[in-house]
């Protein structure tokens, strides 16, 4: 079922990409165009994974795979539950993807991608953030992009904030739920 504007009922969506890539602000964009709740994944962090991070010091699978089991469960009950909603999570591998999909099925992907000059000047031009501009690299190294079997679509950054909404929730709208 969908909503008056086309939105798929229960939709589940995660805005990803590495840090400076506007999750937080495009996923809190789409969320208000589709009429569903946003969360950012960062507050599913448990603190150790904050500290971590703010730390200099890149988190690695173990400090992962409960946030991400969280980031799961949080999409699922707002499934279950029939309001939807966008997460903004990294989901930098495709295997974290897949655990994230493995309890929300449903999840759909919208890729912020940019090159690393545009994201480096996005993230040195932040002071309200704990993840430090030097980790930009390691996310980088990490990222594994969305492949062609995962439902979701790549929207580039390097646009107004305006035009990659439209684009992705035009996309969202006008693609089959999984």
């Amino acid at each position: 079922m969908t909503t008056d504007d086309g939105t798929p009922e229960g939709i589940q969506i995660i805005v990803m990409g590495v840090s400076g890539s506007g999750k937080s602000t495009i996923g809190a964009l789409i969320a208000g165009s589709l009429g569903v709740p946003f969360v950012d994944g960062d507050s599913l962090h448990p603190q150790s994974n904050v500290e971590k991070m703010a730390g200099g010091h890149p988190l690695n699978d173990d400090d992962r795979w409960p946030w991400l089991a969280t980031v799961g469960s949080t999409l699922a009950d707002a499934a279950r539950q029939g309001t939807g909603m966008v997460i903004a999570c990294s989901a930098l591998r495709r295997v974290y993807r897949d655990a994230i999909r493995t309890t929300a099925p449903g999840t759909r992907f919208v890729h912020l991608s940019g090159s690393r000059e545009v994201l480096a000047s996005r993230v040195e031009g932040r002071s309200d953030h704990f993840m430090p501009p030097a980790l930009l690299d390691s996310q980088l190294a990490t990222l594994e992009p969305l492949e062609d079997d995962e439902p979701g679509i790549v929207v580039d950054i390097d646009q107004s904030v305006t035009a990659i909404v439209a684009e992705a929730t035009t996309a969202l709208r006008n693609t089959a739920r999984p």
